[in-house]
């Protein structure tokens, strides 16, 4: 609205041209999302809680998680509403990226809430199954990532290059796998690889964060530390000139993307502020399963593949540690863990749930720090 309809008519009334400005429209999608979330989730919790749409609480976890029994989820459904009202306010729908990033959001989204709505009609912690959830996502994913190449493609963008962190000078080079001749016929399979690569992230930190997301405003903090790291690469590498300073591929929709990071910015504060410890309202699977989708789908846009697993470091531990407790044992039949995921772990060695949540999120903040700072020193 802003961009498509105000900014049309700037060409009458000058003020108006503040609306073509990429930082102006993200500074009012973080406030208008950021106000959404604030005035409407207390009535969205009062209405959980009448239909009973409460959290399950894992039997087997720490004790001290019995007190949020009865504590509504699905808080991530009114974050996903809020950021689509946002982008149709201030998005600009010409935007390649922005289309595919919402469509993700939309996707990702009812993975999700199918999950949640089937755990909380069953009153169990079975909701969809694992199986069913993992195609669903890789199909998401396929789609995505397919179409971020064919657009890379047709902006003249190298496709099949990895960037690596820190090094100027060196990418993993997929496209010498290209031309590969199997029996006469020709093969880019270092396009496919791509491809696949792309599927492997986007579905990996989508139960990335799934699985971060159990205790009071851990993985909502994380995610805020996340989108903003994510949110100023967007903008530097849609802008020529500090692209091409860091040595990074020029990106000209990427700066767009800004507009969506900060209404996601602000829709988890919004949401933070009624989840923090102790909390009103949980993420659920709507939230965590589509917030994951879109960190990963943002990173392939930007052609950060790697870096995403610095900028989202705490979330990668938490899924590997969850990886090797179950390697691990099914080899010894021991455990490495006292409880897996990681924060669990150090909730049974004695460590206070807001401890555990302040220092994984000083982490996090670290981790975001060190990504920016590898733009430099590369």
């Amino acid at each position: 609205m802003l961009y498509h309809f105000l900014y049309k008519l700037s060409n009458w009334f000058t003020a108006l041209n503040i609306f073509g400005y990429i930082t102006v429209r993200a500074v009012i999608s973080f406030m208008i999302c950021f106000l959404l979330c604030l005035i409407v989730f207390p009535f969205f919790i009062k209405r959980l809680l009448k239909w009973k749409a409460n959290q399950i609480i894992r039997e087997d976890g720490p004790k001290s998680h019995t007190s949020k029994i009865g504590t509504p989820t699905m808080g991530g459904f009114l974050v996903i509403i809020s950021i689509l009202t946002t982008m149709l306010i201030c998005g600009n729908f010409n935007n390649l990226y922005i289309l595919i990033i919402l469509f993700a959001t939309i996707a990702f989204a009812i993975i999700g809430f199918i999950d949640d709505y089937l755990k909380i009609s069953r009153k169990t912690s079975n909701g969809l199954h694992a199986k069913f959830k993992l195609i669903s996502q890789i199909i998401v994913s396929a789609l995505i990532t397919t179409a971020i190449y064919i657009i890379h493609y047709k902006l003249g963008v190298d496709i099949a290059y990895i960037t690596v962190p820190f090094l100027k000078e060196f990418k993993i080079d997929l496209t010498i796998l290209n031309n590969f001749l199997f029996f006469g016929y020709t093969l880019n399979i270092g396009s496919l690889l791509y491809i696949l690569l792309g599927i492997f992230i986007i579905v990996s930190f989508s139960n990335a964060v799934n699985i971060t997301d159990g205790l009071d405003g851990l993985a909502s903090g994380l995610l805020i530390a996340v989108v903003t790291t994510v949110g100023i690469l967007c903008y530097l590498l849609g802008h020529e000139k500090f692209a091409k300073y860091l040595y990074l591929d020029f990106l000209p929709l990427s700066g767009e993307l800004l507009v969506y990071c900060f209404a996601f910015i602000g829709g988890l504060c919004g949401f933070l502020w009624f989840n923090s410890y102790p909390a009103q309202i949980f993420m659920g699977d709507t939230g965590s399963i589509a917030f994951g989708g879109i960190i990963g789908t943002l990173a392939l846009m930007i052609k950060q593949e790697l870096l995403l697993a610095i900028i989202g470091g705490v979330f990668v531990a938490e899924a590997l540690s969850v990886v090797i407790q179950v390697f691990y044992y099914k080899l010894t039949k021991k455990r490495i863990f006292l409880m897996a995921p990681l924060h669990h772990h150090f909730e049974l060695k004695g460590w206070k749930e807001s401890k555990v949540i302040a220092r994984f999120w000083i982490i996090g903040g670290i981790l975001a720090v060190i990504a920016l700072g590898s733009l430099k020193l590369r």
